[in-house]
């Protein structure tokens, strides 16, 4: 931990910049590096925390450790699985509705041995406009022995001129089961807004416990705004929409599925078999060292891609652990 000025107080590990800061931004984001002219990094509600920790405790899953720093913040677990009533789900929620320049966000998720929990967003994540720097949210997730972990957010939309970079860092034990989604849509598409954000950047690594990385999945959106106007309604991304990034669709998604309780040709088999005839393009493969399959999904519209990552969590669900998915009733 970094030390205080002399004679000063030790600041607590958690609000040094080192712990809510990524090692390293993409340049994609990092050139709009600067100060804000209004709250700047690192100021009271600037740096979000959230950290869960949950163990198996007399034959399910309880929520033992919780720390929250606004934005972030959640409300108790709830068990409303009636095919896994030991099952907690938990809603992650912001109290500022959404992301603004200068935000840095970290969420630490542990998951001790046997623990089988689900994690969501109560709504999509919303990144709004920004005249000044970018917004940071980093996800950190560590699944034990034998656990089981469904980490599925809600889409992300960034907004016109927003800059956004998405880090999730997954470190699974050899004998834990997790499924992994991230949705990202080019805009708000009621609103005829698309790629007009200035960059949306994500990272997702998969790790072991001893550090060694099994994946990693990079994602670099920057429209160049050739097509039009950037604005209300305007349209930019022609940086983005050639066939090796979004080949103009307008959302994205894809599920990372790892767990040693099925062969990785049998879990990409029930991917395809699952995402077939849907009528959106798609694409399969196996995770290094046959540790589980992942999937990407493009779409013009957010309804049919959703409905497309929840079969696909129904499917896994009944394969690995024999019971359907349950219904979240967000709205």
């Amino acid at each position: 931990m970094t030390g205080a000025p002399s004679g000063g107080p030790v600041p607590p590990a958690r609000l040094v910049p080192a712990h809510y800061e990524p090692p390293r931004v993409p340049l994609e984001v990092l050139r709009h590096a600067s100060v804000p002219d209004t709250l700047g990094v690192g100021r009271p509600g600037k740096v979000g925390l959230l950290e869960l920790g949950f163990e198996r405790v007399d034959g399910r899953t309880e929520l033992v450790r919780h720390y929250q720093k606004s934005p972030l913040q959640i409300m108790r677990p709830l068990y409303f699985d009636p095919h896994r009533p030991d099952l907690p789900i938990t809603f992650l929620m912001s109290t500022g509705g959404g992301v603004i320049q200068a935000d840095r966000l970290r969420t630490d998720l542990s998951f001790g041995p046997g623990a089988s929990a689900h994690v969501t967003t109560q709504a999509a994540t919303k990144v709004y406009r920004m005249e000044h720097d970018y917004a940071v949210a980093q996800t950190f997730l560590t699944a034990g022995p034998h656990s089981y972990v469904e980490y599925l957010p809600d889409p992300v939309i960034p907004y016109v001129d927003s800059r956004f970079y998405q880090r999730t860092v997954i470190t699974a034990d050899p004998t834990a089961t997790v499924l992994v989604s991230e949705t990202v849509l080019s805009g708000r598409l009621a609103r005829g807004e698309r790629n007009a954000y200035a960059v949306f950047a994500s990272d997702f690594e998969l790790r072991r416990t001893d550090g060694q990385l099994l994946a990693l999945d990079t994602v670099r959106l920057e429209p160049d705004g050739s097509e039009g106007p950037r604005g209300e309604g305007g349209r930019g991304g022609n940086g983005v929409d050639g066939p090796a990034v979004l080949a103009g669709h307008s959302v994205m998604a894809c599920l990372f599925a790892v767990s040693p309780l099925a062969p990785a040709r049998e879990l990409a088999d029930l991917l395809h078999a699952t995402l077939a005839g849907r009528g959106l393009p798609y694409g399969v493969s196996v995770l290094p060292q046959d540790c589980g399959a992942w999937v990407r999904i493009l779409g013009e519209h957010t309804e049919p891609v959703t409905r497309a990552l929840t079969a696909t969590w129904d499917a896994l669900r009944r394969r690995l652990i024999g019971v359907p998915a349950p219904d979240l009733r967000k709205t």
